[in-house]
């Protein structure tokens, strides 16, 4: 869950893109569209919840361990811990 009023407006408009994108997918499988556009739009979606899927883990995994005090070198450690972490979600959340 977003905690700060910028995480969740952040998530709030991604969730109202991909309802867009859904609602256009619905629009597109009614109207009988080609599969490859049809694709294309299952595509972005997939993309569009993906992101929201990165934002929401990376605001969970700061909010949960990153509060702790830079100065300190074990914090530091831990800090980049998370940066490692969030960069390996990134990378397989595509």
């Amino acid at each position: 869950m977003p905690h700060s009023p910028e995480d969740k407006k952040r998530a709030v408009n991604r969730l109202r893109r991909i309802q867009g994108q859904a609602e256009a997918l619905s629009r597109q499988i009614e109207s009988g569209a080609e599969c490859s556009e049809v694709l294309q739009q299952l595509a972005a979606i997939r993309g569009a919840v993906n992101g929201l899927m990165r934002d929401v883990m990376e605001s969970h995994l700061r909010e949960s361990f990153g509060h702790a005090n830079c100065d300190n070198p074990q914090h530091r450690t831990l800090h980049q811990s998370i940066d490692d972490a969030i960069a390996l979600v990134k990378s397989y959340i595509k």
